[in-house]
């Protein structure tokens, strides 16, 4: 039987799934003493794309936000997430920006990174953002992003963690299933065969509940001798996020594994997260029904909400499926690149863009022809011929062709950006200059969050929750409440 140690996702890849990334400071800091008392190995808690919604949503200054989470968790090893070639979105970021994003991360007390590429290319890029984290003592965990296609096999991924191990400043490596397609049969193949190539280094698993199969899969994975598993917060687990802790250690209890975390801080913690999700008008995590055809396109947990709501917007609802076979279709055009940022958001704004324009690649993003010109790494495998014919036949494909990814200076970007601090530095080259005004006017960050909560509120979202209406206007004596959605 293995003692598993427990990675806390619930204040970033929970809230990422379920939330948009729209958990601000004060939503959780009443309840991060309680987190940091519950004996977690890691607290997974930044990306930089919730940098950018801080920013631009609430006027928030992340960088603060970040600071009061971090001193109330004095006793727990925070971590933070990167891609190895950039920082927000599908760009390509220049590399001292990358290392300075680290560094700055560093100096605000972040001590656990993990490293990824989507196509398994970058394997220098990553040694050398972990030599930067090292300069702090820093942790690195190196990620291999699961998935399925004819060229993602067992062999292919036992050869990528051979060469991510090699760095000596690689202490972890991880399975990170963004689409939760990593079945329990599966596992017991894979597994053994990245463990042989680990150089005796930590295996992690990290599996997103998008059809209910992600708790079996890390059973199998301990048993296979990876006790090292990634779990949220009951309100924001399961569904397209990861399973929940409660459920995760009733599981290893009955297999007669153990674990160090304090159960009765538990409870606490979720009752908190459940009444700002309420308060908030966000979504508690729920169990997703087995989908076969998520095999198929494997679009991530966190971006099926997005995709659905885009599609909504302009009307499309009705043709999500039409989308979700395009995305497939597209996937495979492009070299069966992995579900997971930039390439997630890359093939599914083509497939929406094929779908809508009726014509297949008749509009290239310039993101497409970034990735068939190389500035992301080479494709797993090849793109279909005729498909790359079209994308080099772009207007802008010559143009981004003959012009590789800008590598300006540290020196050239203060100078660029007026000698900002760094912090400001890196939040001016990924937001519009009047976002980041508009966050220093606003002031300090709330260390709070009104819950908001009555008998008449909730009978008026019960309402809406029976109802297909999108607003919900409640009149009574004193009273008057306006639900929108």
């Amino acid at each position: 039987m293995a003692h598993v140690r427990i990675i806390d996702q619930t204040m970033r890849d929970g809230q990422q799934s379920l939330w948009g990334m729209q958990m601000r400071a004060g939503m959780a800091l009443p309840v991060t003493p309680l987190i940091d008392r519950t004996g977690y190995d890691v607290v997974d808690l930044v990306g930089s794309s919730m940098f950018e919604i801080m920013v631009r949503n609430f006027a928030e200054d992340p960088w603060q936000g970040l600071d009061l989470i971090v001193q109330s968790m004095p006793r727990s090893r925070i971590r933070a997430g990167l891609r190895n070639t950039g920082l927000i979105s599908m760009s390509v970021a220049p590399r001292c920006l990358v290392d300075l994003w680290v560094e700055t991360l560093c100096a605000h007390g972040v001590r656990s990174f993990w490293i990824y590429d989507v196509l398994h290319w970058n394997v220098d890029k990553t040694h050398r953002i972990a030599r930067v984290a090292k300069r702090w003592e820093a942790e690195v965990v190196a990620a291999l992003m699961y998935t399925l296609s004819p060229v993602h096999t067992d062999e292919f991924y036992a050869a990528k963690a051979a060469l991510l191990a090699a760095s000596p400043d690689v202490d972890r490596l991880i399975i990170y299933d963004t689409a939760g397609v990593l079945t329990p049969a599966r596992a017991r193949t894979l597994i053994p065969a990245v463990q042989a190539n680990c150089n005796g280094k930590t295996l992690e698993i990290h599996s997103h509940n998008v059809i209910g199969i992600a708790p079996l899969t890390y059973l199998e994975a301990i048993s296979l001798g990876v006790d090292v598993i990634h779990t949220c917060s009951r309100p924001l687990a399961n569904g397209p996020s990861l399973p929940s802790v409660e459920t995760t250690l009733r599981n290893l209890k009955l297999a007669g594994h153990t674990h160090d975390l304090d159960t009765s801080l538990l409870g606490p913690v979720a009752d908190h997260f459940e009444q700002v999700g309420r308060s908030a008008g966000f979504a508690i995590g729920s169990m997703n029904e087995y989908d076969q055809w998520v095999f198929e396109h494997q679009v991530p947990g966190g971006m099926t909400g997005t995709l659905k709501n885009q599609l909504a917007q302009h009307g499309m609802a009705h043709r999500l499926d039409e989308v979700l076979r395009e995305v497939a279709a597209v996937r495979c055009d492009l070299g069966y690149p992995g579900m997971a940022t930039p390439f997630s958001q890359l093939v599914g704004v083509l497939a929406v863009m094929n779908v809508v324009n009726g014509e297949r690649y008749r509009t290239i993003p310039d993101e497409v022809i970034q990735y068939a010109c190389g500035w992301y790494g080479q494709p797993v495998a090849p793109i279909q011929a005729d498909v790359l014919d079209r994308i080099m036949a772009a207007p802008r494909a010559a143009e981004i062709a003959a012009s590789p990814p800008p590598e300006p200076s540290l020196e050239e970007l203060r100078q660029r950006f007026g000698g900002a601090s760094d912090e400001e530095l890196l939040l001016r080259y990924m937001i519009a200059e009047p976002f980041i005004q508009k966050m220093k006017a606003a002031g300090p960050v709330p260390r709070d969050h009104p819950l908001m909560s009555s008998p008449a509120l909730e009978q008026a979202r019960a309402l809406m929750d029976a109802g297909t209406a999108r607003h919900l206007e409640v009149r009574a004596a004193g009273l008057s409440i306006t639900l929108s959605r």
